[in-house]
């Protein structure tokens, strides 16, 4: 069973109660030193591929569609095996580097993190 998930940019401060914090992006954040993320898991492949994260362009009118496209991605994904793995073992902390909080892949995978035992 999953654990607690929170969502969280990772340009905000780091907490201890953020348990295992997993940087979730393909690419590395702009503008942040690697020792200032204070992530324990860079999981890059659970982020959605290039082509979808290009076609999004976060977007907020293609949200519906990103949902559906990168969740069949993920359906799919071996590295969501490590994830929910981690996910089982308690609390995690998706980190994002993207502006909007609503709209993004974290978002997503939170959910069918949650929706997928």
């Amino acid at each position: 069973m999953v654990s607690e998930i929170s969502i969280k940019r990772v340009y905000e401060p780091a907490s201890p109660s953020d348990g295992t914090r997993i940087l979730v992006d393909r690419l590395w954040p702009r503008g942040l030193s690697k020792e200032k993320a204070h992530y324990d898991l860079w999981l890059k492949d659970v982020a959605p591929s290039t082509e979808l994260r290009e076609w999004f362009g976060h977007q907020p009118d293609r949200w519906p569609e990103f949902q559906k496209r990168y969740s069949a991605e993920l359906s799919h994904n071996p590295a969501m095996a490590e994830l929910r793995d981690l996910a089982t073992k308690g609390h995690v902390t998706l980190l994002y580097g993207a502006h909007d909080e609503e709209h993004n892949q974290a978002v997503v995978l939170a959910d069918v993190l949650k929706s997928r035992h």
